[in-house]
């Protein structure tokens, strides 16, 4: 749990912090940059389209992230009916923001192949710590954001293969999916069912072979 680095790390602790409000910042304030591309100026209304982390962090989200390992931010609002591609532009602005995640992997995996190969800098260097945070942070958020459940933005993508006739079933997915995903990640980190956990740390082997 990050939350146990407080007291027995606290400035490693800090470095995971400004990753998790990094991590969490761009991975919504895409989601709104991905609605105004589209056609859409409800998530800019709401302040929104802008990089100040207050206008994107949940509470909930973000205690289960220090707690459990991986959470979620404030969910951006927008009109649907205001894209310009009705079927398929509630799928693009979800999938904004799991892929800037992966992008910022990418750029912070470059920037920590680079520093190790050419600094000397070591594991135990601020910088290099700060990194891995940054990498393993936005890997999870990327991946998480992923799964099919409400309010997680893999579900727009499930959604969106769904049939007209589904409806009733998104309705009651809609209502039914917080609680349904609390309850896993529950089951996961806290009576050790490890589902979650596995394929994260499945996900960072591969990325830190490839950067590490």
């Amino acid at each position: 749990m990050i939350l146990s680095l407080l007291f027995r790390e606290p400035t490693i602790f800090l470095a995971w912090l400004i990753a998790i409000i990094f991590g969490i910042t761009i991975h919504e304030f895409s989601h709104a940059l991905g609605a105004n591309l589209l056609g859409d100026r409800t998530p800019k209304y709401e302040g929104r389209l802008t990089l100040n982390p207050l206008a994107h962090l949940d509470f909930l989200g973000f205690m289960v992230l220090l707690f459990a390992g991986f959470g979620w931010g404030k969910p951006v609002t927008y009109n649907p009916f205001n894209l310009k591609n009705r079927r398929w532009g509630p799928v693009l602005v979800s999938l904004f923001g799991p892929l800037s995640n992966f992008v910022a992997l990418l750029i912070f995996g470059f920037a920590l192949k680079i520093l190790l190969a050419y600094t000397g800098l070591g594991a135990e260097n601020m910088l290099i710590i700060f990194l891995v945070a940054l990498i393993h942070i936005n890997l999870v958020l990327g991946i998480f954001n992923l799964i099919p459940i409400p309010p997680l933005d893999g579900h727009h993508v499930l959604y969106a293969f769904l049939p007209p006739s589904a409806d009733s079933f998104k309705q009651s997915f809609e209502r039914s999916g917080p609680m349904l995903l609390l309850g896993l990640i529950v089951l996961d980190s806290f009576l050790g069912l490890s589902i979650f956990s596995s394929v994260f740390e499945a996900a960072s082997n591969v990325i830190f072979r490839i950067f590490g």
